[in-house]
């Protein structure tokens, strides 16, 4: 078995991680989202996985709260990669296309 290759029963969100660390600093959502200029409905569907982090929005988490924004990119990505991946209807239209390409 290869570590490298393992792949994490349900994906991480980087919402979730950010909600972590608020709670733990006593931060409540309405008062991170008044300093970051955001709205409290799209800072809290961030924070509950409802919404994707986008490179805008973590640069602002990473002013708020000091927390490195590249590294979040990353777990959104990873997190998108892996839903992708359980969508079963697009999966089978990747094993279509895999197949046409090995005919050709």
């Amino acid at each position: 078995m290869n570590a490298g290759r393992l792949t994490p029963a349900y994906p991480t969100h980087p919402g979730e991680i950010l909600k972590d660390e608020i709670e733990y600093r006593g931060i409540s959502q309405r008062n991170l989202a008044a300093r970051m200029g955001m709205q409290y409905s799209v800072l809290n569907e961030i924070l509950n996985a409802h919404r994707p982090l986008t490179e805008k929005t973590a640069l602002m988490f990473e002013a708020a709260l000091g927390v490195d924004a590249e590294p979040l990119m990353r777990l959104q990505l990873k997190y998108n990669m892996l839903a992708t991946r359980k969508d079963t209807s697009f999966m089978e239209r990747l094993a279509q296309i895999r197949k046409v390409a090995v005919a050709l």
